[in-house]
């Protein structure tokens, strides 16, 4: 019977997703963010959000949108902007609350100290879906992994469960433990040192993205 994945390039992408899923980027922080609540529920439904949106990228790259963003630069540009854009936003209001010891509501936590789950879900769906570090993985991590010779939609089922599977066990200690720390973080003091150090981490990593893909839109310019 043949397997619905290489077992050597498999191998090599448990270790390259295992790299991927434990590093900081934009959900582990969000995940940590909202897990300062204390809301263990509230953990989970951005976990889910955040996850929602990674299947549907594995859907799409199922029917050959990663194809689509290696033979079109600009759209993988335009969403990197995109996703730079909206971290950038959430970075700022973070720090901008950080900034106020008396402030309780700030853009990134909304969710957190909302009662509304499904608005934690949304907010996690919209931080993955524009998130540049799933646009890169779909158009230069996930394609080498990839046997061309065996069917796509199994292929991609593997990869999914395989990724989605580790990013809901690193996002669920990064939040959990935000939620055993929540007393701790929610000290005003301590809040604000949160909130500033979040704020700055979101808007530094959305200044490079956005910095990296202006220059690249610069260069595919026309002369």
């Amino acid at each position: 019977m043949t397997l619905p994945v290489d077992p050597s390039k498999f191998s090599a992408f448990l270790v390259a997703m295992f790299v991927m899923a434990i590093a900081p980027g934009p959900a582990n922080l969000f995940a940590i963010a909202t897990g300062r609540s204390g809301k263990p529920a509230h953990v989970f439904s951005a976990i889910a959000g955040l996850n929602a949106a990674t299947l549907i990228w594995f859907i799409a790259a199922a029917f050959g949108l990663h194809l689509l963003i290696l033979a079109v630069p600009l759209v993988f540009q335009l969403i990197a902007v995109l996703g730079a854009l909206y971290l950038g936003w959430i970075g700022f209001n973070t720090f901008k609350s950080g900034l106020n010891l008396a402030g309780e509501t700030i853009a990134l936590p909304a969710t957190m100290i909302s009662d509304s789950l499904w608005l934690t879900f949304k907010r996690g769906f919209g931080v993955q879906i524009l998130n540049p570090k799933v646009t890169l993985f779909f158009s230069a991590v996930l394609p080498p992994f990839v046997d061309i010779t065996r069917p796509m939609p199994a292929q991609m089922s593997v990869f999914a469960a395989t990724t989605i599977g580790m990013d809901m066990i690193s996002m669920t200690a990064y939040g959990l433990g935000a939620v055993g720390l929540a007393k701790v973080l929610n000290d005003p003091h301590n809040k604000q040192k949160f909130d500033l150090l979040v704020g700055v981490l979101l808007m530094g990593i959305a200044a490079m993205i956005f910095y990296h893909a202006a220059h690249e839109l610069l260069m595919m310019r026309p002369l």
